[in-house]
């Protein structure tokens, strides 16, 4: 084999290495990047010989488009749960509704019930908002553990 064909060869490996890092530039950075200006700018980095695409890689976004979407949806997933959280039982920790007045799995008092209407009342109202009738202050009380529960813990 003569020095100019192993010339040749190295010439073209070396083409087909730059020309496969441009690809890889412009394939990663659609990936990354979702405006069109900013893709045909790592495009034309990209074909620098060599150098391209370090600088690319330096310089390009740190995550997949598509791991940023999916970021974002779990984000509004939670703040969707968090916002139409019900309340929960303070003894058992069960998820429980509003307008429930005992914890359906431990039975504890979870609020007052109206003495006229029967309504559920929330502890600081002074009157119940549904047919008026004034609370007694001393029924008020919202908490209070089943006497199988022990306080001291």
């Amino acid at each position: 084999m003569s020095t100019t064909s192993i010339a040749a060869i190295l010439i073209g490996i070396a083409a087909v290495f730059w020309l496969a890092s441009a690809y890889w530039t412009v394939k990663d950075a659609r990936r990354r990047i979702d405006d069109s200006a900013l893709l045909v700018l790592a495009a034309v980095v990209g074909l620098v010989p060599y150098l391209g695409p370090l600088v690319y890689m330096l310089f390009r976004p740190p995550e997949y488009l598509e791991d940023v979407r999916e970021r974002e949806l779990e984000i509004k997933a939670m703040e969707d749960r968090l916002s139409r959280r019900g309340l929960v039982c303070p003894v058992c920790r069960a998820d429980v509704d509003p307008g429930f007045l005992v914890c359906p799995i431990c039975t504890t008092k979870l609020r007052q019930a109206c003495a006229n209407c029967r309504a559920p009342l929330e502890a600081l109202w002074q009157v119940c908002p549904y047919c008026e009738t004034p609370i007694d202050a001393t029924a008020a009380g919202v908490y209070s553990p089943p006497p199988w529960h022990s306080s001291g813990r």
